[in-house]
């Protein structure tokens, strides 16, 4: 479960009781000088915390801002993390002053690269930046994407295969972007997840969210995990066994209606999710 401030007691409750394996700390809203005394108790317990960033917009045009590296290798060391997350995505552009925009254009939102060679190339470079930043190994995570870019010549599976490949990295495999972003374009959440490069994923995302009137699956982190996500976590955890891979650790995120009865619930549904996949696969 992702660590947020109004559940904090609940999780140190579940590591005390040995059933919290792991949490990530959203990397902005913390100083690693000043860590909260919650997430240290979560730590010396023995749960693993990772610092999960979401503004290096490491796939844009420019080199990963050195200060933002910095937090993040701070935080890892501070919170003794074994690897650090990222987004595949750009988040900002203009590097120079302009009379409209100032220094620097912020979309506030993850936003996908465009899946062409150029771009991989650009990518490449900055995730070797980072990784010689860094202290530990960089993990870069799936977004959910409602569009996809008219130059696109790769598709999303075969993009992060060929980065794993060049680069060494990670994956963080967030299910549910992946199933947002193929019911944006039109493929099978199911057909898109195994041809993901599943022996390189560090560890999977879910959450909840809505379809809107468009029939558009919303990533919202607010809402309850739909049907089709939870049957994409069981198509997850049956491909896995059948290659014979170690399941990753799945984390639950969530960011509205923080509740102690809303996440009970939803993590109760995620673990009865996979419980039933392995049920299925070894009946």
């Amino acid at each position: 479960m992702a660590w947020r401030r109004p559940i904090a007691d609940l999780l140190t409750s579940w590591a005390a009781a040995g059933d919290l394996g792991f949490t990530e700390v959203v990397a902005e809203n913390v100083d690693p000088r000043h860590l909260p005394a919650e997430l240290l108790v979560l730590r010396d317990h023995g749960v693993t915390v990772v610092p999960h960033g979401v503004t290096l917009g490491i796939a844009g045009a420019d080199r990963p801002d050195p200060a933002r590296l910095a937090r993040l290798a701070a935080l890892a060391e501070a919170l003794g993390s074994p690897v650090v997350s990222e987004h595949v995505a750009f988040v900002r552009a203009a590097g120079t002053p302009d009379a409209l925009h100032g220094d620097v254009l912020e979309a506030g939102h993850l936003l996908p690269p465009p899946r062409t060679s150029d771009s991989l190339d650009v990518l490449v470079e900055n995730v070797r930046a980072a990784q010689a930043a860094l202290p530990v190994p960089l993990v870069l995570e799936n977004v959910a994407a409602l569009l996809t870019w008219p130059e696109d010549t790769l598709d999303e599976a075969d993009f992060l295969t060929a980065l794993v490949e060049r680069t060494g990295c990670r994956i963080v495999l967030d299910v549910a972007n992946l199933h947002a972003s193929a019911i944006a374009r039109g493929t099978d959440p199911a057909a898109d997840l195994l041809r993901f490069p599943l022996e390189a994923v560090a560890y999977v995302h879910v959450a909840g969210g809505v379809v809107d009137a468009n029939g558009l699956y919303l990533d919202t982190h607010a809402h309850p995990m739909t049907p089709p996500v939870l049957a994409l976590v069981r198509t997850l955890v049956t491909a896995y066994a059948e290659r014979s891979l170690p399941l990753p650790g799945i984390l639950l995120e969530h960011d509205e209606d923080v509740t102690v009865a809303a996440i009970e619930g939803e993590y109760a549904a995620l673990r009865a999710a996979v419980a039933t996949a392995r049920t299925g696969v070894t009946a």
